[in-house]
C-alpha cells in the first residue's frame, strides 16, 4: 500500500514535470509581447479568474506586486457587482481560465472590450472565448491533468502558475529590477532581515570607538570601555582608519601593556565593510574571520560606522 501510494505521487510530479517541459519550449512571441507590454505600462495589472484560476491568480498577483509591478485580483463574480470600477483605462486586464470558457468572467471581458484596456489571456483551447477576445493570447500546451479522472485542476493549474512567474522573472530582467527594489516591498520577516543595508544598523556618530596611533593604552583601554564594544578605531591625522586594538590584541600585548600606545599594539590591516553591503554578507566576513565586528569605512576609508554580531542578530539576520 505505502509503495502504490508513493508511486502515485510520483506519477502526479512526473506528469505536470513533463507539462511544464513541454511549455518551455513552447513559448512564443505572445510571451514576449505580454512581457513588453506589462513592463512598459504605467498603470496596474488586474489579474481575475475564478475557481481554481482564481487561486492562481492571486499569487500570481502577489508576485508582480512584490516585484515591483503594480497588481493586485479581483474576482469576477464581484467585479460584476461594481469592483469592475477598479479597472481603469490605464490598466492591463491579465485573466485566466483553463477552458477559457468560465462564464463569469464574461463581465470582466466585455468591460475590457468596450474601454480598449488591454487584456491578455491564460487559457488551454485556442478557439476559447477568452482567448479569440485577448489582445494576447498565451495558450497552455495539450497536457493532460494529473489525476486519475484527468479532470481535478492539477496539471493546468501548475501550468498557470509556472507562467505566470515566468512573466514576473522576465518582467523583473526588463526593468533592471535589484535586490535593493526587492527589500522596499519586503521589509518584514527573514527575507527582509536578508536585504538590510549595513547603514541602516550600524552604530554612527559618537558611539564610534576611535583613538590616535599615539594614545596611551590606558586611555585606549577607557575608550574602548566607555563605548562598550571592545574595539577601538585607530584613525591618523587624514582621519583615516589605520588600525584597531581589539580585546585580543591587549591580551597579546599584557607584558608592559600601558607603556604603549595604540599603534604600537594594534592590528594594522582590520577588515573593513561598506555602508551599502547587506549587511548578511557583513555577518558572513565576521563569522568567517571568527571577528565581532567591523568598522563601517567610505571610499577614502574614513571610519564612519561600526557594524557587530549582535547588530546583526538584534535585527534577524543568521
Amino acid at each position: 500500500m505505502t509503495q502504490n501510494i508513493i508511486e502515485i505521487g510520483a506519477k502526479v510530479i512526473e506528469t505536470e514535470a513533463a507539462a511544464l517541459s513541454l511549455m518551455a519550449q513552447t513559448l512564443d512571441e505572445n510571451f514576449t509581447k505580454a512581457v513588453e507590454l506589462i513592463a512598459n505600462n504605467q498603470g496596474r495589472v488586474i489579474v481575475s479568474g475564478m475557481g481554481k484560476s482564481g487561486h492562481i491568480g492571486r499569487k500570481i498577483a502577489a508576485t508582480l506586486a512584490s516585484t515591483g509591478t503594480p497588481s493586485f485580483f479581483v474576482h469576477p463574480a464581484e467585479a460584476s457587482h461594481g469592483d469592475l470600477g477598479m479597472i481603469t483605462k490605464d490598466d492591463i486586464c491579465l485573466v485566466m481560465s483553463n477552458s477559457g470558457e468560465t462564464s463569469e468572467l464574461s463581465d470582466v471581458i466585455a468591460h475590457t472590450r468596450r474601454f480598449g484596456i488591454p487584456l491578455i489571456g491564460i487559457a488551454s483551447r485556442a478557439e476559447s472565448t477568452l482567448l479569440k477576445s485577448a489582445d494576447i493570447a498565451l495558450l497552455l500546451p495539450n497536457a493532460p491533468e494529473a489525476c486519475a479522472i484527468g479532470m481535478a485542476p492539477t496539471t493546468s493549474t501548475t501550468l498557470t502558475l509556472a507562467l505566470g512567474d515566468a512573466l514576473a522573472v522576465a518582467i523583473m530582467d526588463i526593468k533592471g529590477f535589484k535586490k535593493e527594489n526587492f527589500k522596499t516591498f519586503h521589509p518584514g520577516g527573514k527575507l527582509g532581515a536578508a536585504l538590510l543595508k549595513v547603514h541602516t544598523i550600524m552604530h554612527t556618530g559618537d558611539e564610534l570607538p576611535l583613538v590616535k596611533p599615539q594614545t596611551k593604552m590606558g586611555d585606549v583601554i577607557l575608550e574602548m570601555t566607555a563605548k562598550t564594544f571592545g574595539v577601538a578605531g585607530i584613525i591618523d591625522e587624514n582621519g583615516k582608519l589605520c588600525g584597531i586594538v581589539t580585546d585580543g590584541d591587549l591580551r597579546r600585548n599584557l607584558d608592559g601593556l600601558m607603556q604603549k600606545t595604540a599603534g604600537e599594539v594594534s592590528t594594522k590591516t582590520p577588515k573593513t565593510t561598506s555602508a551599502d553591503a547587506l549587511a548578511a554578507s557583513a555577518l558572513g566576513t565576521m563569522n568567517d574571520k571568527k571577528i565581532n565586528c567591523l568598522f563601517v569605512v567610505d571610499e577614502e576609508n574614513s571610519p564612519i560606522g561600526l557594524l557587530t554580531i549582535q547588530d546583526c542578530l538584534r535585527a534577524g539576520i543568521v
